[in-house]
């Protein structure tokens, strides 16, 4: 009853390497991811229609691409050594 919106950022840890890290940005909407930010790709992907013109205009915007490459940075390698020591 309604609608389901949800954003899913996660750091995927592959070695222990820190090249080997990958951040995966996430858009769902009622449970169908429609665009995703891959750092290993460097830009957006849309999945439907709504998430392919989003990715459109958010891939030519520099800052963007730049603020999602700059979390990677600081979240995922700044935080490395925590998920290793787990």
């Amino acid at each position: 009853d309604g609608y389901f919106y949800q954003r899913v950022a996660e750091c995927r840890y592959s070695s222990k390497d820190l090249q080997g890290i990958e951040y995966i940005d996430s858009y769902v909407f009622n449970q169908a991811e429609y665009i995703r930010f891959n750092s290993t790709v460097g830009k957006y992907v849309g999945y439907t229609e709504h998430g392919v013109k989003n990715a459109e205009a958010w891939n030519s915007d520099a800052g963007i691409l730049a603020q999602e490459l700059g979390e990677l940075e600081r979240v995922c390698k700044h935080n490395a050594a925590i998920y290793y020591s787990a």
